[in-house]
């Protein structure tokens, strides 16, 4: 089954001055995110504003992203949603874009019971023979996938790991221990990379290795050696930049910072908007304080 990598971001997706998805943008980003340190990519998730494309949309995207990329990192589809009808048509049809991963997360807003999660992924890993990440959020999914859950849904062969959100870092070590042998698991939240890849997780899907992917990139490598003084040095240095890009909803001071560094990424979709000025000044003044790994390629 092919290999994802240890570290992709949720790549944001970039849209034209119309308001259009700006295709030829998001395979520049793409392959300025791997040479920043990504070993793949995850399109049309959370970041990169998925309830506001469409479906035709998020396709032509896998496909464009993939084209751009070949061989050289993973393309991971999000196909979630809290239809799993829609998340089993749209899995079945990403599929045959080129893609080399699926990553479905836990329907959201109506509050599947622990039974109709397992039911849900179990139906998005038959609808697909490529390899399926879980992704449990529950600060946007308004519920929590248990460990209990995580390790059984672990026992369907082509669901290979799991995007951990949930800050339960005690339930995450539960994963990480009872899940079957090979089952990844990834963080989810920037904040948790450190902690989550030295209990023996993976790796991570995040956000802010836009910006700084190679010195992410570093930490997990050292983390996962067991060189934690060195891991925790890099994690303290983001610790401010992560809360700066998670300030007002994300990607909204992702996308806004990546604009005035010169990498052009476009405006948001309603209901998303731009930061305040008060929001956009704090944001910047963080921002500025770091090496930015992420070339400006426009």
């Amino acid at each position: 089954m092919t290999e994802l990598g240890r570290l992709l971001t949720a790549m944001v997706t970039p849209f034209d001055e119309s308001g259009e998805v700006d295709y030829e943008g998001a395979q520049r980003l793409a392959l300025a995110l791997l040479e920043s340190g990504s070993d793949g990519l995850v399109v049309a998730g959370t970041t990169g504003e998925s309830p506001t494309l469409t479906h035709d949309e998020k396709l032509r995207l896998y496909a464009a992203v993939k084209e751009a990329v070949g061989g050289r990192g993973a393309v991971v589809a999000g196909t979630g949603n809290n239809s799993t009808q829609m998340t089993v048509d749209l899995t079945r049809e990403a599929s045959r874009t080129g893609v080399d991963g699926i990553l479905a997360v836990v329907p959201y807003y109506n509050r599947p019971p622990q039974e109709g999660q397992f039911r849900h992924f179990e139906a998005v890993a038959a609808a697909t023979e490529l390899p399926v990440i879980l992704y449990n959020v529950p600060s946007r999914t308004g519920v929590n996938m248990t460990d209990e859950t995580a390790n059984r849904l672990s026992r369907i062969d082509n669901i290979v790991g799991t995007k951990e959100a949930s800050g339960d870092l005690e339930q995450i070590r539960r994963i990480i221990e009872g899940a079957k042998d090979g089952f990844r698991v990834w963080s989810g939240a920037d904040e948790d990379t450190c902690a989550i890849v030295a209990a023996g997780g993976y790796g991570a899907i995040g956000v802010i290795t836009h910006l700084v992917g190679r010195q992410v990139a570093d930490m997990i490598e050292y983390a996962a050696a067991g060189r934690m003084a060195e891991a925790e040095a890099i994690h303290e240095r983001h610790v401010p930049l992560i809360r700066a890009l998670f300030s007002v909803s994300s990607p909204i001071p992702l996308k806004y910072a990546m604009n005035q560094l010169g990498f052009r990424v476009g405006s948001l979709r309603l209901p998303l908007c731009e930061p305040d000025d008060e929001a956009a000044e704090r944001i910047m003044a963080e921002v500025r304080r770091h090496t930015i790994d992420l070339a400006v390629a426009v």
